[in-house]
C-alpha cells in the first residue's frame, strides 16, 4: 500500500449500533468504506447503515465479501457469537479486523483468534468504545500519564444500561432475540464489563491481572432468565486493584441510556468521569473532575481529540498496533471470559 492510497474497509455484520460509530470513525480518519454484508439484512442497524451510506454496495454473502481482494480491513458489529468466527475468517483472508466488543464469547474463539493473528501477521482490535469514543476518558489518560494524580492504585468503573431503550442499539421496537440468549451475547461480564476491564488495565498500566471474585444475576427480569441484568467483579494486578459493576437497571427518568462513571484513585489525587450525563448538573456528557494536591477542577473535554480511528488507519499502513496493543486486547477478553466463567450466579439468571 502506498501513502497515497486510502485504507479500504468493509463492514461484515450489522447487528449493533456500534457499527455506526466504527464506520463513521474510520471514514473521518480517511479510510474508504467499500462494501457491506450481514447475516440478517432485516436487522434495524443494517437498515440504518444502508440508509446512511446508500452509495456503498451491499454484498449478499458475508463470506464472499471477507474473501474479496482489495480490502485492507474488516469491521464487524455482528451478533457477539459471530464476531469471533468473522474475525478468524478475515484474518486468514489477509485482512486486519476491528470488532465491536465483546470481540468473542468463548475461550475457544479467543484461542482461534490468537492463533490466526500469530500465523497471519494481521491485527485484531476490539472497539472498547467507552474508552476509544469518549473524550473525557481520553483526557483522563493524558492527565494520568502527566502524573496529575500520582501512581494509580485503583479504578472504579460503573456501566449501567437501560434495557427498555432500544435506541441504545439504534433501532425501534423490542430487543432482538439474541439479546436474551447468553450463548449468543456471552453473558453480562463479557458483553459489557469488558469495557471496564480494558479501562482498568490501561489506566493502571497493568499488562495482566487476576479475577478475584465475580457475580452475575437476574433480579428484575425473571421472565427472561437468559438475560443477566446485573454483574460485578474484582480485579487485582501486581500494583493495582479494580472494582466493576454493570447492569440493565437505568430508570426511564434519566435522560440517557446510562449514567456511566469511572473513578481513578491515585496516590496524590483522583479523577472522576461522568461520561454521558451529569445528573441534575451540567448539560451533555464528557464531564471530568480532577482533585489533587493543587486544586479541585472541572475540565471541559468537548474539544479533546479522539485518536483511536486515526491510529487504526496508521496501524494498517505501518503494520503497528498503536491504537491498542495486541496483547492488551487479548488480556482484556481473557479476563472478561474468566470473570464470566467463574461468576457466582444469583437470582433468576441461568
Amino acid at each position: 500500500m502506498t501513502s497515497s492510497q486510502p485504507v479500504r474497509f468493509a463492514a461484515v455484520g450489522l447487528d449493533h449500533a456500534h457499527a455506526l460509530g466504527q464506520i463513521a470513525g474510520l471514514i473521518k480518519a480517511g479510510a474508504e468504506f467499500v462494501a457491506m454484508a450481514t447475516d440478517d439484512p432485516s436487522a434495524a442497524i443494517a437498515a440504518q447503515v444502508r440508509e446512511r451510506y446508500p452509495d456503498v454496495p451491499v454484498v449478499d454473502s458475508p463470506d464472499e465479501l471477507i474473501a474479496r481482494d482489495g480490502i485492507d480491513l474488516i469491521v464487524t458489529a455482528a451478533v457477539p457469537d459471530r464476531r469471533g468466527p468473522i474475525a478468524v475468517a478475515a484474518l486468514r483472508a489477509g485482512k486486519d479486523v476491528v470488532a465491536d466488543k465483546p470481540g468473542c464469547v468463548s475461550f475457544e474463539q479467543l484461542e482461534a483468534i490468537e492463533k490466526a493473528v500469530a500465523e497471519t501477521g494481521r491485527f485484531w482490535s476490539v472497539t472498547f468504545s467507552e474508552r476509544f469514543e469518549v473524550r473525557c476518558v481520553q483526557k483522563a489518560g493524558e492527565l494520568v500519564r502527566a502524573g496529575k494524580i500520582g501512581t494509580v492504585v485503583q479504578t472504579l468503573g460503573l456501566g449501567p444500561h437501560r434495557i427498555g431503550d432500544r435506541g441504545h442499539l439504534g433501532g425501534g421496537g423490542g430487543r432482538p432475540d439474541w439479546f436474551y440468549d447468553k450463548s449468543r451475547y456471552g453473558g453480562i461480564l463479557v458483553d459489557i464489563a469488558s469495557h471496564q476491564i480494558d479501562q482498568f488495565l490501561w489506566f493502571t498500566g497493568s499488562r495482566t491481572a487476576e479475577v478475584v471474585a465475580s457475580t452475575v444475576g437476574n433480579f428484575a427480569n425473571p421472565e427472561t432468565p437468559g438475560l443477566q441484568d446485573f454483574g460485578d467483579l474484582l480485579l487485582r494486578s501486581e500494583h493495582a486493584q479494580g472494582y466493576i459493576r454493570v447492569d440493565w437497571y437505568t430508570p426511564k427518568g434519566l435522560g440517557t441510556w446510562g449514567d456511566g462513571r469511572l473513578m481513578i484513585l491515585g496516590t496524590d489525587g483522583y479523577i472522576e468521569m461522568r461520561k454521558y450525563v451529569d445528573i441534575a448538573g451540567r448539560d451533555g456528557g464528557d464531564h471530568l473532575f480532577l482533585v489533587n494536591q493543587d486544586s479541585t477542577e472541572y475540565i471541559d473535554c468537548s474539544d479533546v481529540e479522539l485518536t483511536y480511528y486515526p491510529d487504526l488507519v496508521r496501524d494498517v499502513r505501518e503494520r503497528t498496533t498503536t491504537a491498542a496493543p495486541q496483547e492488551h486486547t487479548f488480556e482484556t477478553m481473557r479476563l472478561a471470559l474468566t470473570a464470566q466463567q467463574n461468576a457466582a450466579v444469583r437470582g433468576a439468571a441461568r
